[in-house]
């Protein structure tokens, strides 16, 4: 009796042991609401220096930086982005690249100032990307989706972006980030040994125009200055950020080359060169009265305004403003390998050239 009095004894208390140690084990597996684990989830420091949260396997991206798509997109996972700030009409090459981001909901306005907060919800993204500074970050933690800050505004941070971007979407990501890491490296420095060369007084002043009505110029510490500089060139603007000018004070500058960002003018941007071209006062600059003003290629994102496609701007950027010394650089055979590479798709020769247009896809 006394045995069996015992063994039912030690027979509870191993059970409600079990008991209790199945609920420890479940409650420091899940997280509130037990659908996602601690054990699948990483602290990362984004572009802002903050620690998010986020899970490992990220299957369901949130994109409200337009330009960012296009990283994402080139480290493959473009398949991935259920809500973005692009449309097919204000990026129809990446839209061509990468057709499955054409399943994506339009959940920000273009800076993504003005959020669809219930549309966004109901993607339940995994992540979502922001550039650094938006002020609607915590409006978006509070909901419970991870916010990673990103930005940069020169190559080395370019490259810190698309490695950060690389890490979070995994094996795949971190060797394409890699890749293009190497890459824009290995073009860097074949442009700067030959530009590095170029005394100061004799390099060309560039003027990057960000608009043409009204006008609107980049200047110092922006990545258009970092590109301008690596290829050799001077900035124009004396000042730093994009702020408007006047037409006065560009005269002053006089600058030897005029660069008409792919955003000029929206869609139609050889109005926008005509028009320069034929008023009596711009014509008045060097660049205008030589023929030196040209558009800039547009692509999967604009070539010139943070975009993964600044290694084929630095090399665009060199052979424009100095032909004779880089007579070996191929723009439209490195356009085609970076595209096929980076993007998975194969480039024709007449596609290429509307890219280096700034067309569309037609």
């Amino acid at each position: 009796m006394i045995k069996r009095l015992l063994w039912g004894v030690l027979s509870l208390v191993v059970g409600v042991g079990l008991i209790v140690s199945c609920e420890k084990a479940t409650d420091t597996k899940t997280i509130e609401a037990g659908v996602v684990h601690k054990a699948e989830k990483v602290t990362i420091t984004d572009s802002s220096g903050s620690n998010v949260e986020i899970p490992v396997n990220i299957s369901n991206i949130a994109d409200a930086w337009g330009a960012h798509n296009a990283i994402v997109a080139m480290l493959g996972a473009g398949d991935k982005i259920s809500a973005t700030t692009l449309t097919e009409k204000t990026k129809p090459w990446l839209f061509k690249v990468t057709p499955a981001i054409s399943k994506a909901e339009l959940a920000f306005n273009v800076d993504a100032t003005d959020i669809n907060m219930e549309e966004l919800v109901k993607n339940k993204p995994d992540i979502l990307f922001m550039s650094q500074g938006n002020k609607n970050v915590s409006k978006i933690t509070d909901v419970g989706i991870p916010v990673v800050q990103v930005s940069f505004k020169d190559f080395n941070s370019l490259k810190e972006c698309v490695n950060l971007t690389g890490q979070i979407l995994g094996k795949e990501g971190e060797a394409r980030a890699e890749k293009y890491n190497s890459y824009l490296d290995e073009k860097l420095k074949m442009v700067t040994d030959e530009t590095s060369k170029i005394p100061q007084d004799k390099k060309l002043k560039i003027l990057h125009l960000a608009d043409f009505s009204p006008i609107k110029v980049d200047g110092k510490d922006t990545i258009i200055d970092a590109w301008i500089q690596a290829a050799g060139g001077v900035n124009a603007a004396d000042f730093s950020g994009t702020k408007g000018v006047t037409i006065e004070q560009i005269i002053n500058w006089n600058p030897d080359v005029i660069i008409l960002s792919s955003t000029v003018g929206s869609s139609d941007r050889k109005k926008s060169a005509v028009e320069m071209l034929n008023d009596d006062t711009w014509k008045e600059l060097s660049a205008v009265k030589n023929g030196k003003v040209y558009i800039n290629p547009d692509g999967a994102f604009s070539w010139d305004r943070y975009s993964a496609e600044e290694a084929l701007q630095i090399q665009w950027a060199a052979k424009t403003m100095y032909p004779d010394k880089f007579k070996d650089i191929d723009v439209l055979n490195e356009t085609k390998w970076f595209y096929k590479t980076f993007f998975n798709y194969e480039l024709s020769d007449d596609e290429t050239q509307r890219i280096l247009k700034a067309e569309p896809p037609q």
